[in-house]
């Protein structure tokens, strides 16, 4: 899963001239990705290691990742 998505951002700033923020996955992936790093176990530092937000959603299929304005970790509700 790491692999995978390390390829899919790559792609993305070699389209696009800079880097996704956020990452859309689904919890299977998720849970795939948490196992992998399972040395990580704070989701703060997951992101940052990722160097994106998350986004889980059951609407993603496939995970795919985007650049949004938006700093997701600053809103409240």
């Amino acid at each position: 899963m790491l692999s995978f998505l390390y390829h899919l951002a790559h792609d993305f700033e070699l389209s696009h001239g800079y880097q996704a923020n956020l990452l859309y996955i689904n919890q299977a992936h998720f849970d795939a990705l948490r196992q992998q790093l399972s040395e990580i176990h704070d989701l703060a530092k997951l992101t940052q290691f990722l160097g994106m937000d998350i986004v889980i959603s059951d609407e993603a299929t496939h995970p795919h990742v985007v650049w949004q304005p938006i700093e997701w970790t600053k809103i409240t509700a």
